[in-house]
């Protein structure tokens, strides 16, 4: 399979794919003008980005109505994408090259103003359409705020019935409802929760009715952030209380803000990349997992390196998954 790498065209800042010109649609007296990499996931060509083939299906949603702190969640599907162009695609871990089997980029759904409970239902009928169009391929979500994950959440409990979810967050986000409204993303758990199993990782800002709530219900397990640090036990915690299949919500305020300053309400404190990583890996090789998602990255003009994590991060849940099913090829 041809490399993707872009090159420097002289006199222009813009990176040109080496093989684009060779699959995209201009006429022949247009080839060699410097074009920009297309914007997919990865920069990758028509061949490698075709619907048709690809097995990993990337859905940006850049919805952001509830926020309540810093804004800018709606451009985090963009800036992820943007980012993603100039990542290596061999993965060392892996020992492959996971975009060689394809990752289509639909376009970004624009989703209804009208009010936040038409915005989630209009997407929860768009979910649930493309996952029956693309059957059994992967699909990663990439928020936009963390209310968009209910509705995919709720598609994919419909398609499998009862599912764990592998909530990575800050924030428990249990609460019945929030600045008057149920559709907030300090709900989105709230909105599943009857539905699913929560296994909540990295917890370390919570209201104190939400610790009530967590603790009076056995289908919810929350390891803190401060357990974390200790030892690798809460790894064995997490694998021990998820159930079969699984869905994946990665909020990146997650992660420690000195790695991800770029969210709309950080905490300090949180999750680093390397153990992370391992708990990722070991979720998808004991476990199906049926989809995730990777929210509330809010790009900030200086720390560009939080939008390369960001797409390092969906990247790494692609391979794995890959790996899960046995096709990536070393």
């Amino acid at each position: 399979m041809p490399n993707r790498r872009s090159k420097k065209v002289p006199g222009r800042g813009f990176p040109r794919s080496e093989n684009f010109e060779k699959t995209m649609e201009i006429p022949l007296d247009l080839k060699g003008l410097p074009w920009e990499l297309p914007y997919t996931f990865l920069g990758l060509d028509e061949e490698r980005s075709d619907l048709k083939t690809a097995q990993a299906v990337i859905l940006p949603v850049p919805y952001e109505a509830t926020t309540s702190y810093g804004a800018g969640a709606a451009g985090g599907p963009r800036a992820i994408i943007e980012s993603s162009k100039y990542m290596e695609l061999y993965d060392q871990e892996l020992k492959s090259n996971p975009s060689s089997l394809g990752i289509h980029t639909l376009p970004g759904l624009e989703l209804t103003r009208d009010s936040s409970r038409a915005a989630m239902d209009e997407l929860q009928m768009a979910y649930a359409k493309i996952l029956e169009a693309i059957d059994d391929r992967f699909l990663v979500m990439l928020g936009g705020e963390h209310s968009v994950s209910g509705p995919a959440i709720l598609s994919q409990v419909n398609r499998h019935g009862r599912i764990s979810v592998l909530q990575l967050d800050a924030h428990l986000d249990l609460r019945p409802e929030f600045d008057g409204s149920r559709y907030s993303h300090a709900c989105v758990m709230s909105r599943v929760r009857e539905s699913v199993d929560i296994v909540s990782v990295g917890i370390r800002g919570a209201a104190q009715d939400e610790v009530c709530i967590a603790e009076m219900d056995d289908n919810i397990t929350v390891v803190w952030a401060d357990e974390m640090w200790a030892d690798e036990s809460w790894i064995n915690r997490v694998m021990d209380s998820l159930g079969d299949p699984v869905y994946i919500t990665f909020d990146v305020d997650y992660f420690d803000p000195s790695l991800m300053p770029s969210t709309g309400t950080p905490e300090p404190g949180g999750g680093d990349w390397y153990r992370t990583l391992k708990l990722l890996r070991s979720v998808f090789r004991e476990r199906t997992v049926v989809g995730c998602d990777v929210v509330e990255l809010a790009p900030t003009p200086d720390a560009h390196a939080a939008d390369f994590l960001a797409a390092k991060l969906v990247y790494k849940l692609i391979g794995y998954h890959l790996e899960s099913t046995g096709k990536l090829v070393q």
